[in-house]
């Protein structure tokens, strides 16, 4: 992000129900785990262990019925959509969005009633982008929330939908969900994105409690320094400013600065009247990223020093 008005929602979609990487689950198992899956499902098929990318895992499913207790077969058929929809996962990163459709079927076929898989769908039809299929992708978010109420994932998954829709007042209810949720693995990212959500919907306030929020949870929050940076710098809080930005300084030292922290440095030099900084951070500025927003604000400030930042 390289704009203070510039609003992007991080995807989460990597954690199933039970919190395993669905992106890279089962891009990489062993023969030792295809044994323990077998046992676990005793009756289903499994092929061997090659490339997912251009095998399957799982062939057609074969229940033994006449020895099997019912709750046994439910477990099963739930084991199998849970993988189909790890793959389903694998395929969308790897961007063979057709090959994951037909993996989220079979899942459906396994359980119409595994939650992740309906998410996982929202998510494959919302990143394949055509209007029919956006809109195709709120109707399946919407069904994975209903069959589980706690799966805080497909909340985050919906608002991220719900902001690229710029409906933002909606998502701002389910990121609030999932960053409530105490102990759910995305709740740092969920409160991220509700603090953006607010400033989309030009509540400074609510947007600045989302971030500390975040900070509460994870003070190595990027993204809840950076914005909590820019916020305090519009209210002329530079003391408390500067003291975050040091923080995010420390941060992002191994991931070098981005354009926006080296603006952020300047105007906080330019308020504190320390000119060598500021001629510092602007010269890096405009040798590093000549043709970003950051630079073109820096030339038009430089041209009136006396005007506002905008």
């Amino acid at each position: 992000m390289t704009s203070k008005n510039s609003c992007q929602f991080k995807y989460q979609t990597l954690f199933s129900k039970d919190g395993k990487q669905l992106m890279t689950a089962t891009s990489q198992m062993t023969t030792s785990k295809h044994m323990m899956l077998a046992t676990a499902f005793a009756g289903v098929l499994l092929t061997g262990c090659q490339s997912t990318s251009t095998n399957e895992l799982i062939n057609n499913t074969a229940y033994q019925t006449s020895t099997r207790s019912s709750d046994n077969r439910k477990s099963d058929q739930q084991e199998v959509a849970r993988v189909r929809t790890s793959l389903a996962a694998q395929y969308i990163r790897e961007k063979d969005l057709d090959t994951a459709q037909r993996q989220l079927e079979k899942a459906f076929i396994a359980d119409s009633r595994y939650a992740p898989a309906y998410d996982m769908m929202g998510v494959l039809l919302q990143q394949e982008g055509s209007q029919r299929n956006l809109e195709k992708a709120d109707e399946y978010f919407k069904k994975a929330i209903s069959l589980d109420k706690d799966f805080e994932q497909a909340n985050n998954n919906y608002g991220v939908y719900l902001s690229q829709m710029k409906r933002y007042s909606e998502a701002a209810e389910q990121f609030q969900i999932a960053g409530s949720a105490l102990g759910y693995e995305g709740r740092i990212g969920a409160l991220e994105n509700l603090g953006r959500t607010y400033l989309q919907l030009g509540d400074r306030s609510a947007a600045s409690k989302a971030f500390l929020r975040a900070l509460d949870g994870n003070r190595n929050s990027i993204i809840a320094h950076i914005e909590l940076v820019d916020l305090l710098l519009e209210q002329q809080r530079v003391p408390q400013a500067q003291r975050l930005y040091d923080e995010t300084l420390v941060i992002v030292q191994r991931q070098g600065v981005s354009p926006r922290v080296l603006l952020q440095g300047i105007k906080l030099a330019a308020a504190q009247n320390n000119i060598p900084t500021r001629q510092r951070l602007a010269q890096q500025l405009l040798s590093a990223y000549p043709l970003s927003d950051e630079a073109k604000k820096l030339k038009t400030w430089l041209n009136n020093p006396e005007a506002p930042w905008k």
